[in-house]
């Protein structure tokens, strides 16, 4: 039979302290409720639901357009809540399968849920639940003398005895839809917090007689998150996850503990990452790629054979074989082909630097484009701004660009030209060209002795 999923995501998270909706925080490359979808997917379900209530345009917008949102207007608890994934599912056969789960729990994984949903026939319900050393925050497992479980008893409501048993219901459930539909009919709000609780059907369907299994997960897997420690908690979690994997399939770590890759990020076999490396959003890193130490990418491609360090990436596409770095920064636009190379303290933008160019150092290029093997010297700046427009500089190739170049654009420097150092170029140069802009060189004879017997005369004045 098919399964359906709804995903309880309606909760505001008081305890994040934050104007975002829980769900929607990040945590390595994906929101919290990413997580969640991630881990159903491998079970192709019919159809997933998320129920949504605070901030849920900020939520939706996180989601895939296959996932379909209901909202709860009134927080009247999970069992209100489930009522109104249910009403959205919309014709269910009696005995399809209902996964409930919260958005909240990132390190779900597709091993458990697959285990959870494989429901025998003759199961009403099955939970997952979990032996915890501080049990602090869930609702405790009741069990009768012959181990089965009678009852979910939220903390709130514990009594001495129960708040001290250590098993735990981590709110992730595979029920058949009749009986789901049928027990709801029946939980009422009479608790401390006048809610409907889904962990009440448990007891009605034990009380009616329904089979129930548990399926246990490790501690790890449980974890919900409710304050921005929980947060970094589980992210630090999911990266160990991420770079496991990674490494697993060739990738070289000098130490896994300081490396922070997204879950989108693609790295490729062979690959090498340094400590304090960031990758992040949709960025790619080439076989035999060196990355780090100390690099931050977002969305931007680092080719194979190429050598990153000591750089911020943003929306940059670095080719085969390139040399980016020390502290240099390729802002969105900044292409690199291949074994080009820019240097220390060099700032590019919306540039294309043609195979061989190199830009070794202390130089800005923005809306440019350079021509093959061209270089650029120290301090050469394309003056791409005119206060109203930006205007783009083409530069061909073979060209030397002398130290602390000025160039004004419009401007076109022809194939293998050659510019003066100290120069302001503010017109075009012809192919093979010397263009110079500086003034005669002028010699003042004696002036340090005349600037020293001025100073000296001074300070007697004094």
């Amino acid at each position: 039979m098919p399964t359906h999923v709804i995903v309880l995501a309606a909760g505001k998270g008081k305890r994040m302290m934050s104007d975002l909706p829980k769900v929607a925080h990040m945590a390595a490359g994906r929101t919290l409720i990413g997580w969640v979808l991630e881990a159903v997917r491998p079970i192709e379900p019919a159809n997933t639901v998320v129920v949504l209530g605070h901030g849920s345009g900020l939520v939706s917008d996180h989601l895939p357009a296959e996932v379909t949102t209901a909202i709860q207007e009134q927080q009247l608890g999970t069992g209100h809540a489930t009522r109104v994934g249910l009403d959205a599912l919309g014709g269910l056969a009696p005995d399809d399968t209902i996964l409930v789960l919260y958005g909240d729990m990132p390190l779900l994984t597709p091993e458990l849920l697959t285990r959870l949903v494989e429901r025998p026939d003759d199961v009403a319900a099955r939970m997952v639940t979990s032996v915890l050393d501080d049990p602090t925050g869930y609702g405790r497992i009741v069990r009768d003398d012959s181990d089965n479980v009678v009852e979910v008893v939220e903390e709130r409501d514990c009594d001495a005895a129960e708040r001290a048993i250590g098993e735990v219901n981590a709110g992730v459930y595979a029920f058949r839809a009749k009986d789901l539909i049928d027990a709801l009919a029946g939980v009422s709000n009479d608790n401390a917090q006048s809610e409907y609780y889904l962990t009440d059907v448990v007891g009605i369907l034990v009380g009616r007689g329904q089979r129930l299994q548990p399926v246990a997960a490790t501690p790890q897997e449980v974890i919900g998150i409710n304050s921005q420690d929980q947060l970094a908690q589980a992210r630090a979690l999911l990266q160990a996850r991420t770079n496991q994997r990674l490494m697993e399939s060739g990738v070289w770590m000098l130490d896994p503990d300081r490396i922070y890759v997204d879950d989108s990020v693609i790295v490729e076999p062979g690959a090498r990452i340094y400590p304090g490396v960031h990758l992040e959003g949709e960025t790619k890193v080439g076989a035999g790629a060196q990355v780090g130490p100390d690099v931050f990418a977002i969305d931007s491609t680092i080719g194979a054979g190429s050598t990153v360090w000591y750089a911020v990436l943003r929306g940059a596409i670095v080719g085969d074989n390139c040399e980016i770095g020390p502290f240099a920064s390729l802002r969105p636009g900044s292409v690199l082909e291949r074994g080009s190379k820019v240097g220390t303290f060099v700032e590019t933008k919306n540039v294309t630097l043609g195979q061989g160019a190199k830009a070794p150092h202390l130089s800005y290029l923005g809306d440019a484009k350079v021509g093959a093997r061209t270089n650029i010297g120290a301090g050469t700046v394309t003056c791409n701004y005119d206060g109203y427009e930006k205007h783009e500089t083409v530069i061909g190739e073979d060209v030397f660009i002398g130290s602390d170049t000025m160039l004004v654009a419009p401007v076109t420097i022809g194939d293998g030209a050659v510019t003066g150092a100290g120069s302001v170029i503010t017109d075009d140069v012809e192919e093979g060209a010397l263009a110079i802009e500086r003034t005669e060189q002028r010699e003042v004879r004696g002036y340090s002795q005349r600037r020293a017997a001025r100073q000296a005369a001074k300070k007697a004045e004094d």
